[in-house]
Parts: C-alpha cells; sequence; structure tokens
C-alpha cells in the first residue's frame, strides 16, 4: 500500500472501508489532546468545582469514554474496536483561563486508535462547553489533535510541538 494515498478511497475514488483482514494484531495506542479556552468566571467555576472532585470534568470525563467507545457509531468507515483502556484527563490552566483535555486509548488490534483519542477529546471539549455556555457562550474549542501514537505499521509517531502540523 502506498502511504500517500486517502485509504479510505477505492481506485475509482469511491469511499470504502479498509481491508484489515491481513493486519497482524498488535498493541496500540494513540494519545490527543484539545483545549477549551473560556473566560475567568467559568475557570474559577471548573477550579471550585474540581475541588470537590467536579460534576463538570466528572461528566466531561464520562462522555470522552463513552465517545471513544461509540466511535465507529459516529465516524462511517471506523472498525469497531474492543478497546484495552480510556483515560480522559484535565489540566486547568488559570493564567491562560482554559482547559487542556488530554485522552488516551489503547487496544490490541488490527487498526489503530487514533480516531478513538480524538473523538474522546472532542467530545469531553464538548461536554464542557455544553455545561458552561450559560456563562460563557463566547468559549472556544481548539487545537484539536493527535499527539502521539505507537504500534501498527509506522511504530511510534510523536507531534514535535502543539502548534506544529
Amino acid at each position: 500500500m502506498n502511504d500517500n494515498k486517502l485509504t479510505h478511497l477505492d481506485a475509482a475514488g469511491a469511499a470504502h472501508m479498509v481491508d484489515i483482514t491481513d493486519k497482524t494484531v498488535t498493541r496500540r495506542e494513540a494519545i490527543a489532546v484539545a483545549r477549551v479556552i473560556m473566560n475567568g468566571d467559568v475557570m474559577a467555576q471548573l477550579q471550585q468545582a474540581a475541588a470537590k472532585k467536579g460534576d463538570v470534568l466528572a461528566t466531561a470525563r464520562i462522555a470522552g469514554i463513552m465517545a471513544a467507545k461509540r466511535t465507529s457509531d459516529l465516524i462511517p468507515l471506523c472498525h469497531p474496536l474492543a478497546l484495552n483502556k480510556v483515560t480522559v484527563d484535565f489540566e486547568l490552566d488559570s493564567v491562560n483561563n482554559e482547559v487542556r483535555i488530554l485522552t488516551r486509548c489503547v487496544v490490541e488490534g488490527k487498526t489503530g486508535v487514533e480516531m478513538e483519542a480524538l473523538t474522546a477529546a472532542s467530545v469531553a471539549a464538548l461536554t464542557i462547553y455544553d455545561m458552561c455556555k450559560a456563562v460563557d457562550p463566547a468559549m472556544t474549542i481548539t487545537d484539536i489533535g493527535l499527539h502521539e501514537k505507537l504500534g501498527g505499521k509506522r511504530g511510534h509517531w510523536q507531534r514535535e510541538s502543539e502548534g506544529s502540523r
């Protein structure tokens, strides 16, 4: 397979599910990130709630985990995966009034878990937005991206820096 082709398009350009029949089962891991930028009022309320095991972040964590498990229902050509592990963690930055979301998905399978990690980060960010929009409807969800992946044909890949593409 040529690595410079769009894998979900056949020779005629039609969308199709990638055939993973002959791929080897290996341990695969992906880490994704997202940021939610908000005003100081939302950040203060999140910090107060986080000190008490906060409902917003707890809800966003569960939403992210559930989303990772349902990725193949949301992204049409994704293979359904039996995930071994999904984590959703948060870093609150009160200087920049932002929450950094870090998700990690692990599977032993024939295909990677990048989409599951990205879906988890996206849905966790959307959940934070949904639960805080009454205080700050101008919140911004940004910088959703793959941070690192391990396993599979290409082995280990890591983003050089948060702002690079």
